[in-house]
């Protein structure tokens, strides 16, 4: 959780091969998943938002071991921040009209 703006870009690119000047939002937990890093690029910079919780752990979104990235909704983020377990949390079935 030392790694700053430029480090975890790096990353972004070189490791999980996208591309860090997207809209999209980077999660970073560490290995006790007890902090978490987000990079998002802001137009004109980055931002990083961090998080160490005192008491607790965040839960890693499932993922299959071959893969060192995972894509979630900004509901599923949601969860992680306020703690919500996602193995028990689901989605009901909804229309989705595909244009």
């Amino acid at each position: 959780m030392r790694k700053g703006f430029d480090s975890l870009s790096g990353i972004v690119t070189s490791q999980m091969q996208f591309n860090p000047l997207s809209n999209d939002i980077y999660i970073f937990i560490n290995r006790r998943r007890t902090q978490l890093k987000l990079l998002q690029w802001e137009g004109d910079g980055f931002a990083v938002y961090y998080k160490r919780l005192e008491q607790g752990t965040y839960e890693m979104p499932a993922a299959p071991t071959d893969q060192c990235s995972v894509s979630i909704s900004s509901k599923q983020l949601k969860n992680i921040f306020q703690g919500i377990t996602m193995r028990r949390s689901y989605q009901r079935k909804r229309y989705q009209h595909v244009a």
